[in-house]
């Protein structure tokens, strides 16, 4: 999952720096700023992905913990 996590990242990163040249190259302002959104969104998708809940536990590492013959940490 983090390789996942790592992969979109870096997509986010190129399509930021692609709709920088793309508006640099064109001077369109459509395309770019959809592809600023998408990378906002990307970005937006890992931190709810890594980011720890109240009790410490990120779903990153509660599916890391099922998939390992575990069981969930929430005790819900």
């Amino acid at each position: 999952m983090n390789i996942v996590l790592s992969i979109v990242m870096l997509v986010a990163f190129a399509l930021i720096g692609g709709a920088f040249l793309y508006w640099r190259r064109t001077g369109e302002t459509k395309q770019p700023l959809l592809m600023m959104v998408l990378a906002f969104v990307a970005i937006i998708n890992v931190l709810i992905w890594t980011m720890p809940d109240g009790s410490g536990n990120s779903p990153v590492i509660q599916i890391e913990s099922v998939d390992e013959g575990g069981t969930p940490t929430d005790s819900e």
